[in-house]
């Protein structure tokens, strides 16, 4: 069974959400600060992490810096703070989703159900970049000298979902569904970030992208 961390410190809401997943089937871990919550993750690898940003002493955002140093573990940032601002902030970090508070719990509960559901395209042939060369199967991106352009596992699900379009613009409704799982839940914002970040590591010139190309009005596509 999946085990997932709650990192929240209202004492009601991490409660809840422990009940929540605990009847769910979930393996729950929780803890009421980044500092504890971080540890915790290190000692027992859980599959999923639930992290609130306004927490006592470090912040989620750095819980999510942290986490994200050591594994891909997918993150799900649930917080009251819904100025695009902090959701970009979030994203930046690592985290993989975004969930404003006040929020329905089936919502949330979806969306964790839908991270673990994704997995890397079986059967996808490796596919170049100019120099670099990227293998989701392996997931691998890899330049000739033989240095590892680190993705992260949604970063892989991303390029490869466009890859396999064959140059055909995808809506962000589109990537949401083929890449998070969901699409009536979803916030285009998801998208903009992970390509933004994307861009930051598969483009020579990311100002100017080359490969992952943005299509005004329609989405985006990549030009292999």
């Amino acid at each position: 069974m999946a085990r997932i961390l709650i990192i929240e410190d209202d004492d009601r809401i991490r409660e809840s959400l422990r009940l929540m997943f605990d009847a769910e089937g979930f393996d729950v871990d929780d803890a009421h600060s980044a500092e504890v919550g971080v540890q915790m993750f290190s000692r027992m690898r859980s599959d999923v992490v639930i992290v609130d940003i306004m927490l006592p002493g470090a912040n989620g955002i750095e819980a999510c810096r942290q986490l994200r140093e050591t594994s891909d573990v997918p993150i799900v940032i649930v917080s009251a703070r819904d100025d695009t601002t902090d959701i970009i902030a979030g994203l930046e970090a690592g985290a993989d989703d975004y969930v404003t508070k006040p929020f329905e719990p089936q919502e949330l509960l979806a969306r964790v159900r839908a991270h673990l559901r994704r997995r890397p395209a079986g059967q996808t042939i490796a596919f170049q970049l100019g120099d670099l060369r990227i293998t989701p199967d392996e997931g691998t991106a890899i330049l000739p000298d033989g240095t590892d352009v680190h993705l992260t596992a949604t970063e892989m699900r991303l390029v490869t979902e466009l890859a396999n379009a064959n140059a055909k613009v995808l809506s962000r409704e589109d990537i949401l569904e083929r890449v998070w799982g969901y699409d009536y839940f979803g916030d285009g914002r998801l998208v903009d970030v992970h390509i933004r970040r994307l861009r930051t590591k598969i483009e020579p010139d990311p100002a100017n992208p080359r490969f992952l190309q943005t299509v005004r009005g329609a989405g985006y596509k990549l030009v292999l």
